[in-house]
This record gives structure tokens, sequence and C-alpha cells, in this order.
């Protein structure tokens, strides 16, 4: 009878039993890749979110203005600000607003009167916090919103 050779350095092919390093750090690449455009798309949503709530910041602050003028028959001055609106007062008891509140962003609201186009503006300069800008930097300003007449 014939023998069967075995051959001692062959072995039998076994299973993989894990990922290679190039395989994970591909994986890697591809969620960060990921990752970043999910980050980038959702910061446009959060820029428009701050957008709109400084517009109904201002809205608010516009009809306390109004209501300002029609008790003291006058628009606050540049120099008593937006803060004129939250003192109580013999014709506003509780105030014309409960409290003067921070844009955004956190800066506060910058109040001009009597203004370019109108008897006051009301103006949020942005993510910058200057003047002009697009994007999360633009100004966001009364009179173009209408809600101050």
């Amino acid at each position: 009878m014939f023998s069967k050779r075995t051959n001692r350095n062959s072995r039998p092919k076994r299973q993989r039993a894990g990922f290679s390093l190039v395989e994970l750090m591909v994986v890697m690449v591809i969620i960060g890749l990921l990752a970043g455009v999910i980050s980038l798309s959702v910061n446009s949503y959060l820029v428009r979110g701050k957008q709109g709530v400084a517009k109904l910041e201002i809205a608010k602050l516009s009809e306390a203005i109004n209501s300002f003028y029609v008790a003291h028959d006058r628009y606050p001055t540049t120099q008593e600000g937006l803060a004129v609106l939250a003192q109580r007062t013999e014709k506003a008891v509780e105030g014309f607003i409960p409290r003067i509140k921070d844009d955004p962003w956190g800066n506060e609201y910058d109040y001009i009167s009597p203004a370019r186009s109108g008897p006051f503006e009301i103006v949020c300069y942005g993510a910058d916090k200057r003047e002009g800008g697009t994007g999360a930097d633009t100004d966001i300003v009364s009179t173009e919103l209408g809600d101050d007449r």
C-alpha cells in the first residue's frame, strides 16, 4: 500500500477572524466624510433658525416701541435705548416688554432713533457682530421687516 505523504509545512486554510487595518481605515474615512456633509447641511438649518428668531424678537421689540409711542407720544431716544421698554412707569405698570433679550448670537440689539428710513430702527448684526455680511453674517433690520410702522 502506498502511504499518503503529508507536508508538515502546509496548513489548512482558516477563515478570517476580523478586519484588516486598511479596511478599518477606509470605513473611518467614509464615516468622516459623511459626518462632514451632514454637519454642513445641518449648519444651514441652524443659521436660518437663528435668523428667524432674530426676526421674531425684532418684531416684538417694534411692537413694544409702538406701544411706548402711544403711551408717551414719542419714540425712545437712542440714548434711552431698548432698556426703557422694560422699565416700569405710571403709564406701563409692567413695562412694555418683560425683559430685553440678546440676539441669538449673544449680542445686544442695536436701537437707532431717528433712523435713516423711519422713526426708529432695530438692528441685529448677525454672527459676525459687524455691519454688512452674507449668510450667517447677514444683518437683520426692523425697517426691512416692515414691522416698525
